[in-house]
């Protein structure tokens, strides 16, 4: 994903990598050390924080509080279910007028309820909705991705 990443974003000079917490900030943290070792993109890295259950704008959070948007925006998150957490991930960065905005997720399932696309998939799995992706970070920083 990283070399996808920086394929599409190779004349930019900065790259705004938004992970949703938790499993997607740890997955943008790995995206931004990839770029860093094969490209020559300064990256930001910003952490949100979303009530998966019951999202809204009023209960988002960015960290860090000050920061400034340089370049793409590429919102990582774990797994791509519904759509609905990424729409409320996307929201402040609209308001915040970011040039370009991209998704990229480890894993896409295809139940859209939201029009939200991936521009960058780790892996596409047609899936129930009584079965469950859960991914995992082991040790070694390494990602495992269990189907239940």
């Amino acid at each position: 994903m990283a070399y996808q990443i920086y394929e599409n974003n190779f004349g930019d000079k900065y790259i705004t990598l938004v992970g949703i917490s938790s499993r997607g900030f740890e997955i943008a943290k790995l995206l931004q050390n990839e770029l860093d070792l094969i490209s020559n993109l300064k990256s930001i890295l910003l952490e949100i924080t979303i009530e998966k259950e019951n999202p809204s704008v009023d209960t988002t959070v960015i960290k860090p509080l000050k920061f400034e948007i340089k370049g793409t925006v590429v919102i990582v998150d774990d797994v791509l279910n519904t759509g609905r957490a990424m729409v409320y991930a996307l929201l402040p960065f609209l308001s915040l007028k970011a040039p370009k905005i991209q998704v990229a997720v480890l894993v896409d399932r295809n139940h859209k309820k939201f029009p939200i696309a991936a521009d960058y998939t780790g892996i596409q799995l047609n899936t129930t909705f009584q079965e469950h992706v859960s991914v995992e970070i082991n040790k070694k920083k390494q990602l495992d991705v269990y189907l239940q």
